[in-house]
C-alpha cells in the first residue's frame, strides 16, 4: 500500500485489493518483485483517479494497470516506467477467491530461502498491505533500514517459481511472530496478526489455522488488563477480569471448539489448538483463584507430548507445565519439576522467574525474592526486568 491518500477514497478497502490483485499477478508467474512495483503505480493512479472517476471492477482495473506497467518494464527496461493513460480496459473479475489468494501470498512470503524476520515483514508488506514506514514504527527501526531489509528479500525471490506448494505450519510460525511483535507506533501488530489470521481460515480447513486463530483472540483480550496506569507489567493472577474483552473470549471459544470438532483419534489437537485451551480455561476463570488448574495440567501434558526429543521442548511449554504441577499437586512438586528442567531448558530468567513463584506459592518468601532477583538480573527484556525487580522487592518486603 502506498503512503498517498486521497479525499474520498475508501483506503481499507483499496488496501484490502494489495492481496488479492499481487497473487493474481505472481500465481501467473510474475516475478514477485517486479508485480509489486508494478502493483505500486497502479496504487498510485487509482489514488490520483478514482476519486473522481471510481471503476466498475476495482479488482480488474488494478490489475489491468498493473499488467501494463509489467510490459512497459519488460519493452523499456526501466524497472519503474510510468507511462499515463487516460482510460483503461476492466476485464471481468478473476475466478480465485480472495481466501485463495491470501493463502498462496502468504505461501509466497513465507518461502524457506527467506529468514524468519524476512518472512515477516513481507508478510506485512505484500500481505497486510502495510507501508514501509508503518511496518518501520512497529519494529522500531528506521523506515530507510526497512525498506533495505523489504528489498532484500524481494531479490532472495527474484527469479524464483513461487507455483510450489507451501508449508501451511510455516505459514502459521509466521503469523503467530508477527502477533507476538505485539502493538508499537501507528500499527497493532496483533490485531493485523488476527485479520490475516481470519483470512487464513476462509483458505484452509487445517484446524491448527483455527487454533492459532482462537489462540491469538483469546490472549490479545487480556491486552487492556496487562500495563497498569503507569505502563508496568500485570501479572495474570493480579490483573482486573473486569477489563478482558468478553467479546473476543467468546469468538476465540467458538473457534477453538469449531477446530477441536475437526479433529480425530488418528489426528490429535496441535499446539496452537492445545495452547488455546489453556488459554480459554485462563479466560474462563472469574478469578485466579478459580483457575482450573488440573484441565489445564492435562493440557499441558499433551503440549509436552508433542515432543519426545526433551532438548528440544519449548521453554514456555514445560515451565508452564511445571507452574500447573505446582497449582495441583504442590509447590514443592512443581519446583522439583523445574530443578528436572534445569540441564534441559538452562537458568533462563524465566526459569528462576518461574522458581520465584513457585517458592511465593510455597510460603518460603525470601527464596522467592532472591529467585525474582536472579530472574531480573538475567532478563533482557527491560519491561520484564522492572517486573522481577518490583516482585523481587515485593516477596523480600512481605517477609520482613
Amino acid at each position: 500500500m502506498t503512503d498517498g491518500s486521497s479525499q474520498g477514497l475508501d483506503e481499507g478497502a483499496l488496501r484490502a485489493l494489495v492481496p488479492r490483485v499481487l497473487a493474481g499477478l505472481v500465481r501467473r508467474g510474475e516475478d514477485f518483485d517486479a508485480a509489486e512495483d508494478a502493483l505500486q503505480e497502479a496504487l498510485l493512479d487509482a489514488l490520483r483517479v478514482w476519486p473522481d472517476d471510481p471503476p466498475h471492477n476495482p479488482h480488474g482495473w488494478l490489475t489491468t494497470v498493473a499488467t501494463r506497467r509489467l510490459i512497459d518494464a519488460r519493452r523499456s527496461e526501466i524497472a519503474r516506467s510510468r507511462r499515463q493513460e487516460t482510460t483503461y480496459d476492466e476485464p471481468e473479475p478473476g475466478a480465485a477467491e480472495e481466501g485463495d489468494d491470501t493463502l498462496f501470498l502468504l505461501f509466497c512470503c513465507c518461502h524457506p530461502d527467506l529468514a524468519p524476520a524476512s518472512q515477516v515483514t513481507l508478510t506485512l508488506r505484500a500481505v497486510g498491505g502495510l507501508t514501509t514506514r508503518e511496518i518501520a514504527d512497529a519494529f522500531y527501526v528506521p523506515e530507510a533500514t526497512m525498506a533495505q531489509r523489504i528489498s532484500r528479500a524481494k531479490r532472495t525471490l527474484r527469479g524464483q517459481r513461487l507455483n510450489r506448494p507451501g508449508d501451511l505450519a510455516v505459514v502459521l510460525r509466521v503469523l503467530y511472530l508477527v502477533y507476538t511483535a505485539g502493538h508499537a507506533g501507528r500499527v497493532d501488530l496483533a490485531a493485523e496478526a488476527i485479520r490475516l489470521a481470519r483470512q487464513l481460515t476462509l483458505a484452509t480447513d487445517e484446524p491448527e489455522a483455527r487454533g492459532l486463530l482462537a489462540l491469538m483472540l483469546l490472549n490479545h483480550a487480556r491486552r487492556l488488563a496487562r500495563l497498569d496506569s503507569e505502563g508496568r507489567i500485570v501479572t495474570l493472577d493480579r490483573q482486573d477480569r473486569t477489563l478482558w474483552c468478553t467479546h473476543e473470549i467468546a469468538e476465540g471459544v467458538r473457534v477453538l471448539q469449531s477446530a477441536l470438532e475437526l479433529q480425530t483419534d488418528d489426528r490429535p489437537p496441535g499446539r496452537y489448538q492445545i495452547e488455546a485451551a489453556i488459554a480459554a480455561l485462563h479466560d474462563d476463570a472469574a478469578s485466579a483463584e478459580e483457575t482450573d488448574w488440573q484441565q489445564i495440567l492435562a493440557w499441558y501434558d499433551d503440549l509436552v507430548a508433542l515432543t519426545e526429543d526433551p532438548v528440544r521442548q519449548s521453554p514456555a511449554a514445560v515451565l508452564g507445565r511445571a507452574v500447573a504441577v505446582g497449582h495441583v499437586e504442590g509447590a514443592a512438586a512443581g519446583l522439583r519439576e523445574t530443578e528436572r528442567l534445569q540441564e534441559v531448558i538452562g537458568e533462563r530468567h524465566r526459569w528462576y522467574a518461574v522458581r520465584g513463584h513457585l517458592h511465593e506459592l510455597d510460603g518460603d518468601l525470601p527464596a522467592a525474592a532472591t529467585a525474582y532477583a536472579e530472574a531480573a538480573h538475567r532478563a533482557t527484556n527491560v519491561a520484564e526486568r522492572d517486573h522481577l525487580v518490583r516482585q523481587a522487592a515485593r516477596t523480600r518486603a512481605a517477609a520482613g
